[in-house]
């Protein structure tokens, strides 16, 4: 098992230190460097950034919204970036919620997985410099009737293939992954229900395409923190897992909630979701329980650690994307390193 790491969304006040994060995951041998982005830093300005200022360190879109971008600029993007970062860039897709791709975007939020099929295949056309034209439900291209021909992207990316993921949730969104990505993009992922809540529809899909797991990549992302007060440190994340299971989407919308609920807990899952939507966040996350925190999240020792990489290694994950978490950038390194231990630990460094 690889490990990678998560800076999150730039801007949050903690920029100087996101790069010496990555600087130093660069040099402890980490795989990967993701980024994010919702509606305020872009993830291919921070990821260029950091390309330009590590040596070795893949760096990776987690993600890059599909309703934010025309998937020909998606493809171009994607090209310039592996090309500046000497081959080093890996692609993380999603179609965000419905709040962000209406309000932000101006994007109606309907047929996901449709649309994440067709922007899938344009974008791997592009990237493949293949002159471009496309017929489906929600692109067309060359429009027809007009002046537009099939043209070819002009950029040579580094690699003939760039590794493409796709953040999934739902049981048809993991399918759906599993049959047409490189890689698979988790949040909240259990090991002990990684089974039921992913592999199993992850597998289908490559079944689906005649292919086995071999090479696919499931990539969790978990937030770390390293000590011995193991409650101490699970409300910490209180009111992170309020927002994604309480806040994110809309009410009848909320993917992370649904998440929640497959895992078993359902009332749970209704109450902070209700608490968080009527304005009470710290009930909210009140209300999240503790095990729910300590089974998606990397706390205590580097031994206990070094103890749950083993179950996820053995639930199928091939890359574990870690947060260290920390109030300054000392605490940040420091669970960073202990994330390396605990991997040399567990027998499952590669």
């Amino acid at each position: 098992m690889r490990l990678g790491i998560n800076l999150g969304y730039w801007g949050a006040g903690m920029d100087g230190d996101n790069l010496a994060v990555a600087q130093e995951a660069d040099r402890l041998g980490y795989d990967v460097c993701w980024a994010a982005e919702a509606y305020g830093s872009d993830a291919p300005t921070v990821l260029s950034w950091v390309a330009a200022q590590t040596e070795s360190i893949d760096v990776g879109s987690a993600i890059m919204q599909i309703p934010a971008r025309q998937p020909a600029m998606t493809a171009m993007t994607a090209a310039t970036l592996d090309s500046l970062s000497g081959g080093r860039f890996r692609l993380g897709l999603g179609v965000s919620g419905p709040q962000v791709s209406e309000g932000w975007y101006g994007v109606k939020f309907d047929k996901p997985l449709a649309r994440t099929r067709e922007y899938v295949e344009i974008v791997r056309k592009a990237m493949a410099r293949e002159r471009l034209s496309y017929e489906g439900q929600h692109w067309t291209l060359p429009l027809p009737g007009g002046p537009g021909k099939p043209i070819k992207l002009t950029v040579h990316p580094q690699r003939e293939h760039i590794p493409l993921y796709i953040a999934a949730i739902g049981p048809k969104n993991l399918e759906q992954t599993g049959e047409i990505a490189d890689g698979a993009l988790l949040i909240f992922p259990s090991a002990e229900h990684l089974e039921d809540t992913a592999m199993r529809y992850l597998r289908a899909g490559r079944e689906k395409a005649g292919r086995t797991m071999d090479g696919f990549d499931v990539c969790p992302t978990l937030p770390l923190a390293v000590g011995d007060d193991i409650k101490g440190l699970a409300d910490m994340f209180r009111p992170y897992t309020a927002l994604y299971v309480g806040g994110m989407g809309s009410p009848k919308q909320n993917f992370y909630n649904q998440l929640a609920q497959r895992m078993g807990y359902e009332k749970e899952a209704a109450e902070i979701q209700e608490k968080y939507l009527s304005g009470d966040k710290a009930g909210a996350a009140a209300a999240v329980p503790h095990q729910l925190i300590d089974q998606t999240t990397l706390l205590g020792s580097v031994e206990r650690i070094a103890d749950r990489m083993q179950a996820y290694a053995a639930a199928g994950v091939t890359t574990l994307t870690l947060a260290p978490a920390g109030f300054t950038l000392d605490e940040r390194i420091a669970a960073l390193r202990a994330g390396t231990e605990a991997l040399e630990r567990s027998g499952l460094a590669r």
